[in-house]
């Protein structure tokens, strides 16, 4: 009995498979970053008129001329890569970049970076953009600054429980690293130095007769990332919590449920773009109704950031 016991035991280690060995990889579409859109956006004269260039995460291609952007070949993700019509003016913003990898093949840059322009050649604007993808939709072409979030569709339907979020990454952080306040209105430095960061949240969604949506958290994982790495971290695992993630030994503040004051958005019922109110955490066996990945060279608030700081990541998944 000893012997057969040893060679099943054996066998499952060999394999992978069963008595508890068992893990299922499920990659998320696109998430390798092998396929990217490249776009040419022309600038409005005022601004310069300058050919800029930007890209989305989406089977290749390119895209000629001032068109706004809708998901292409079923890819669930967006970035915050932009193209803004305010006035009249078209503007265009790119902070996230196809990379090569160490392997020969492609990975994703998030920078955050000063984004300037000149206006009729007389005034000049420092806008603070950090680079970030995520599971969702833009809405272009954006046509203010204001309330940021209010032009993104975050999150998909899902519903599934997996156990962690696994992905590859690299960071490097300024040697001066700084964090400043850039909105093209002002510019000022402040205290401490941002990070990057990655999360994977599932939430629980309805909606009211009146179109209002809602929302209980289900499972949270969420990670700041704040020392430059030595090359590459591969297989890095952010483990979902499921129920109210506060209990949990692992909790942080910022892992807490979104605030009423920076909602994100979705479309209700009647196609219209909405915030959704996260309004408490939903029991440890709930059933999620929609998957929200967000991976980002910032963590503070719209405008704010360390300009340098950049962000490699790479083959996203879900582990079950």
């Amino acid at each position: 009995m000893k012997i057969i016991r040893a060679f099943i035991s054996g066998c499952a280690i060999a394999l992978g498979c069963g008595f508890g060995y068992a893990q299922k990889v499920v990659p998320i579409k696109y998430g390798d970053f092998e396929n990217w859109v490249t776009r040419h956006i022309s600038e409005s004269r005022a601004l310069g008129g300058k050919k800029r260039v930007l890209y989305e995460i989406a089977p290749d291609a390119v895209i000629e001329g001032n068109k706004p952007y809708n998901n292409m070949g079923g890819s669930p993700w967006a970035t915050s890569n932009v193209y803004a019509r305010v006035v009249g003016i078209s503007k265009a913003s790119n902070a996230v970049f196809p990379d090569r990898n160490p392997s020969g093949g492609r990975c994703c840059k998030l920078t955050t970076m000063m984004e300037e322009c000149t206006v009729l050649g007389l005034i000049d604007l420092e806008v603070l953009v950090s680079g970030s993808i995520y599971l969702g939709w833009n809405n272009e072409p954006i046509s203010s600054t204001s309330n940021p979030y209010g032009k993104m569709e975050m999150g998909i339907p899902y519903s599934e429980r997996p156990k962690a979020l696994r992905f590859d990454y690299r960071l490097l952080v300024p040697k001066d690293a700084r964090r400043v306040h850039a909105s093209g209105r002002d510019t000022k430095e402040l205290p401490g130095s941002d990070h990057a960061e990655v999360y994977i949240l599932l939430q629980r969604r309805w909606e009211d007769e009146k179109g209002n949506l809602y929302a209980k958290r289900v499972g949270t994982g969420r990670e700041r990332f704040s020392n430059t790495t030595d090359g590459w971290v591969k297989k890095h695992d952010i483990p979902v919590i499921y129920g109210d993630a506060t209990t949990n030994a692992a909790y942080k503040p910022y892992m807490g449920l979104i605030p009423a004051s920076r909602p994100y958005y979705a479309r209700n019922s009647k196609g219209k773009l909405v915030p959704v109110k996260e309004v408490g955490w939903d029991a440890p066996d709930a059933t999620p109704t929609h998957l929200m990945v967000m991976a980002s060279s910032g963590c503070g608030t719209a405008y704010e950031g360390t300009p340098g700081m950049t962000f490699w990541v790479d083959n996203f998944a879900l582990t079950f």
